[in-house]
């Protein structure tokens, strides 16, 4: 079945799931990577939301919140890369998203989370899990959530990821995604594969960040039914393409391709 296809069964599923019961647009100006307009219906009640995990980083005081000022490494890219790529759903798809990102922080509310079935996170070579916060996000997706994580790079970061990712689900492994997979051909089918590159490596012409990073990835963890609930893009910087998106020099290949598998990784969890 071609996109087309898949486009219109998939997308009768989406209004089944109602709307949301959404908590209220979050901003954290002190820890914006790259500040962007508040576009208009920032706070519309809607049927899917771009949500970011806020988290510390390693040897910072353990945990997905920080508090005080100071930037973040789940900051990165915020918020531009967030409401470029919300722009692109919006244009691509018929899914009723929301024009602004919701920042979720485990320690703010304790169910917070629970209210955003689909999550972005990325830089988590150095993240920081207490094992509260690690039953509480193993929880969350044996319920049915989805875990988007990006931008990491290389084995050292690989290994901060891991002992993290060990801390959520120490009985689960991590495995290459099939490209049979249905999370590559749900919408788009993207049996050809695109390394997507930071900002400043793509436009010197390369495409990796670490010397030990050349070869991208896409891996995942499944539950027991065989639904993906972790999706690892590891040696690429998906959150880069959607931020750059506006800047000429930026590859037109890296940025499709990354809006392309962005918007099949929001369809195929609410349609699996």
């Amino acid at each position: 079945m071609r996109a087309r296809h898949l486009a219109r069964a998939s997308l009768i599923v989406i209004p089944l799931l109602g709307l949301l019961a959404q908590h209220g647009f979050r901003e954290y100006p002190y820890e914006e990577n790259n500040p962007a307009p508040v576009p208009p219906g920032f706070d519309e009640k809607t049927e899917w939301a771009f949500a970011r995990l806020r988290y510390t980083n390693g040897g910072s005081g353990g945990g997905f919140g920080r508090r005080g000022r100071g930037r973040g490494r789940w900051a990165t890219d915020y918020p531009k890369a967030d409401r470029q790529f919300l722009q692109g759903v919006r244009r691509l798809t018929r899914i009723h998203a929301r024009s602004a990102e919701q920042v979720v922080d485990l320690d703010l509310d304790d169910d917070d989370i629970y209210y955003w079935p689909w999550v972005y996170t990325l830089e988590v070579g150095g993240w920081n899990l207490s094992d509260r916060q690690a039953a509480k996000v193993r929880d969350y997706l044996l319920r049915g959530g989805f875990l988007f994580i990006d931008d990491f790079h290389g084995g050292y970061e690989w290994e901060g990821f891991v002992a993290g990712m060990s801390r959520i689900f120490p009985d689960r492994p991590i495995v290459e995604i099939e490209n049979t997979d249905a999370i590559f051909h749900v919408l788009y089918d993207l049996d050809e594969k695109v390394q997507v590159a930071n900002v400043g490596v793509a436009m010197r012409g390369g495409t990796y960040e670490r010397y030990d990073g050349q070869i991208p990835y896409w891996r995942g963890i499944y539950d027991d039914k065989n639904r993906l609930m972790v999706a690892i893009c590891f040696n690429q910087d998906y959150g880069d393409a959607w931020e750059w998106a506006d800047e000429p020099r930026y590859p037109e290949r890296m940025t499709t391709f990354a809006y392309k598998l962005g918007v099949n990784y929001i369809i195929y969890p609410m349609t699996h």
